[in-house]
């Protein structure tokens, strides 16, 4: 099974780089001037309109959670790059830095929840949509408390980590989902 997670994780990858170069191609890289808390927000509200559809079972503006779960791997990937850059870094980066940028994060993405998947047995594909989206609000409080605490932990993870579940849970999601 642990091959075809593998072949699944890439295709719904697939989807969100895609949209997330086609975003660049059109705004350019406008995300460079956001901090992490504000990431860490635009996360939060992306959650938080999954759970509230899935919640309500009905949508106003049209667009159901699918969208919301791709923008979320995205800021994922965004802060995991915003971690690794400062202020002295370019504000507008080539679309080929950013393509390799994205690709560098998911493989790492991808590494961590192959490892997670071989000693937990598959156990998400036993689980519900709303667990996985409860479990990435739950991450997201953790970042924002890390944050808090300018960015010092005792005895927990950090919030790459955290970005990295978050990124997993949501594509765990779409594969249930059945996007490709």
């Amino acid at each position: 099974m642990a091959a075809n997670t593998s072949q699944e994780f890439d295709s719904v990858i697939a989807v969100c780089k895609s949209l997330f170069l086609k975003k660049t191609k059109d705004y350019g890289t406008a995300w460079r001037i956001l901090r992490l808390s504000s990431i860490t927000d635009q996360l939060f509200i992306k959650a938080q309109r999954i759970r509230t559809l899935e919640e309500k079972k009905v949508s106003k503006v049209g667009e159901g959670i699918i969208p919301e779960y791709i923008g979320i791997i995205n800021y994922c990937v965004i802060a995991m790059m915003q971690q690794d850059m400062s202020e002295e870094d370019p504000m507008e980066l080539n679309v080929d830095v950013v393509e390799a940028l994205f690709d560098e994060k998911t493989r790492e993405a991808k590494e961590l929840m192959m490892a997670k998947n071989h000693d937990y047995g598959e156990a998400w594909r036993d689980m519900r949509i709303s667990s996985l989206t409860d479990l990435i609000l739950m991450k997201i409080f953790r970042v924002k408390q890390i944050e808090d605490n300018l960015g010092e932990t005792v005895a927990s993870e950090g919030v790459i980590a955290n970005y990295q579940d978050m990124l997993n849970y949501a594509v765990f999601a779409l594969i249930k989902l059945a996007v490709k």
